[in-house]
């Protein structure tokens, strides 16, 4: 599917890797999120690429639970480079026990902030979930436990002057479980965080008539960095004829301070010369730019990010 042979790993990683045939080689576990979203086929681009481009390069994708999970991996050194939203990346950075980090992360370092995710609110249309006030008494999905989207839907609701409380049952499922359960007619609706473009909302909406659900720019102003407010324009998903108001927060490719400075070098040099193949990957990656690489980082960059930064003229 991504163009390359893949090896399957422990069902416990649940992930693919690739190996080159050193001996003494540099491992890079990359830490995604569940596999219908954005995070897991960028995850196995970059993937393919530092295994063909580092040399001696051996590389692992691994499936997970996305972003607390990630920066947790790291924090223990079991991962070499995750993905992440950048109101976790800052909780896991300041330490906060209810968001999932009993202690501060201090060993984490940012590659690069790279594209925003949008928080998609889809309910099924006979459900008459029409404003985010309608999802009171409602059944709702919103992401794994004590996820990056979880905690999302937590400030969402909350600068709406909702909680979980006023629904009428709350899951927490990723993706694609939540869309299966909306096919079936037992969930109305789900909260999400992810890129535009998601394949499991595309699926969705193949197949059942949905609604895109507004959160609207006083919501977001209430919550304040690192959300901004955002639009997922119309025709994004089938049958969305009009834009849709809705909160952004940035992405953030993390690493650790352990990290060797060379190959966090390669590392950065090689997301940003391989951009098309990124955005071949999925769509999302389209909105990465060197321009906006630093911006709003919450973290240190790694000493071979600040170095490539450098060299580039991204900070002079």
């Amino acid at each position: 599917m991504f163009g390359f042979k893949a090896k399957v790993f422990s069902a416990a990683l649940t992930g693919v890797a690739l190996i080159a045939p050193a001996a003494n080689a540099e491992f890079i576990n990359i830490a995604t999120g569940g596999t219908s979203g954005v995070y897991y086929p960028l995850g196995v681009a970059l993937a393919e690429i530092y295994g063909e481009k580092i040399e001696g390069a051996r590389t692992q994708v691994q499936a997970t639970k996305a972003s607390v999970e990630n920066l947790n991996l790291l924090g223990q050194k079991k991962a070499e480079l995750v993905f992440a939203l950048g109101d976790s990346v800052k909780a896991g950075w300041e330490g906060n026990a209810e968001a999932g980090f009993p202690k501060p992360l201090e060993n984490l370092r940012a590659l690069a902030a790279i594209y925003p995710n949008y928080i998609q609110i889809v309910a099924e249309k006979d459900a008459g979930i029409a404003t985010i006030t309608d999802l009171k008494g409602k059944t709702i999905s919103v992401g794994a436990p004590a996820s990056g989207t979880e905690l999302n839907a937590r400030e969402i609701f909350k600068a709406a002057g909702m909680s979980y409380d006023d629904m009428g049952k709350v899951e927490y499922l990723p993706y694609s479980e939540s869309a299966e359960l909306i096919k079936n007619r037992q969930l109305q609706s789900t909260l999400q965080s992810s890129g535009l473009g998601v394949a499991f909302i595309k699926d969705l909406a193949s197949t059942h008539d949905i609604n895109l659900v507004a959160i609207p720019a006083e919501v977001v102003e209430t919550i304040g960095a690192p959300y901004v407010p955002a639009v997922i324009p119309a025709n994004t998903y089938n049958g969305q004829t009009e834009d849709v108001a809705t909160a952004a927060v940035g992405n953030v490719l993390v690493t650790r301070a352990e990290l060797d400075d060379e190959t966090a070098y390669q590392m950065t040099k090689l997301l940003f010369e391989n951009l098309d193949r990124l955005g071949a990957a999925h769509a999302a990656a389209k909105n990465i730019t060197l321009e906006n690489a630093i911006s709003g980082l919450s973290i240190p960059l790694h000493p071979g990010a600040e170095r490539y930064y450098r060299e580039v003229g991204v900070i002079k």
